[in-house]
């Protein structure tokens, strides 16, 4: 068993994949047709993912780092989700979504 592994989540892991985070939702605009089903999709994923982060928020002020953490890897999956799919335009920036492949 590897003895060096970090197994601690700390208030500046937390705030660093929040700011990520926040950045992502900042940067993706829809990128589907605004009177489409598919636009719906994306503003609902887009609202999901806010929502997660602020949950983030919430449960790093409570001191609650394992949930803060699940909070903002679910928030960036939504983001993530609909940036691989195309729903949202991210400028292939792959330094804040999963999308290295699909240039």
């Amino acid at each position: 068993m590897n003895e060096n592994i970090n197994n601690t989540i700390t208030k500046e892991h937390i705030e660093k994949y929040i700011e990520i985070s926040r950045k992502a939702l900042k940067k993706a605009k829809i990128a589907v047709p605004k009177k489409t089903h598919f636009y719906k999709i994306a503003e609902d994923a887009l609202d999901m993912a806010k929502r997660y982060i602020e949950d983030a928020e919430h449960f790093k002020n409570k001191k609650d780092y394992v949930r803060a953490l699940s909070a903002v890897n679910y928030a960036h999956g939504w983001l993530d989700s609909i940036a691989r799919q195309g729903y949202i335009n991210v400028d292939y920036d792959s330094t804040l979504f999963t999308i290295d492949d699909l240039e």
